[in-house]
C-alpha cells in the first residue's frame, strides 16, 4: 500500500530564522511565517526539527534547506522506505564544504551523502 495514497498529506515548513516549523498542506502561493511574515521554507515530509534553542543544529538545516535539499525519506509515491542522509552536525557540514572546494563538486551533491569522499 502507498503511503503518501491515503489522501493529501502534510509537508513540513520550517522557518531557519525564528526556528519553528510546521505541518502544512503544499499551497502554491506558499505559507508564511507567524512570527516574521517572511516565506517558510519547505523541508520535506521527514524533516525532524531541532529544539528551539539549538542554534547549531538550526544552522545545519539552513545549510541544507538554502542547498536545495529536503528532508525525504521515501520514495515519491512512498512504497519503499529508502532514507536520504542529511548531515546532522556542523562538522559534517564543514567536511562537505571541504570536499566541494577541494574538487570542485557542487555542495549540494556532497551534502546528500553520507562519504563526501565516495565517487568523486
Amino acid at each position: 500500500m502507498c503511503t503518501y495514497a491515503s489522501g493529501p498529506d502534510k509537508l513540513h515548513y520550517a522557518c531557519v530564522r525564528c526556528r519553528i516549523s510546521f505541518k502544512r498542506h503544499h499551497a502554491a502561493a506558499g505559507h508564511a511565517c507567524p512570527e516574521c511574515a517572511r516565506p517558510l521554507r519547505c523541508a520535506g515530509h521527514d524533516f525532524a526539527a531541532p529544539r528551539r534553542r539549538d542554534r547549531r543544529a538550526w544552522s545545519v538545516v539552513a545549510v541544507v534547506l538554502a542547498a536545495g535539499l529536503r528532508y525525504e525519506g521515501f520514495e515519491p509515491c512512498g512504497c519503499r522506505r529508502e532514507p536520504k542522509f542529511r548531515p546532522r552536525t556542523r562538522a559534517q557540514v564543514r567536511a562537505r564544504r571541504i570536499v566541494a572546494a577541494r574538487t570542485g563538486a557542487p555542495l549540494a551533491d556532497l551534502l546528500g551523502r553520507a562519504d563526501p569522499l565516495q565517487d568523486t
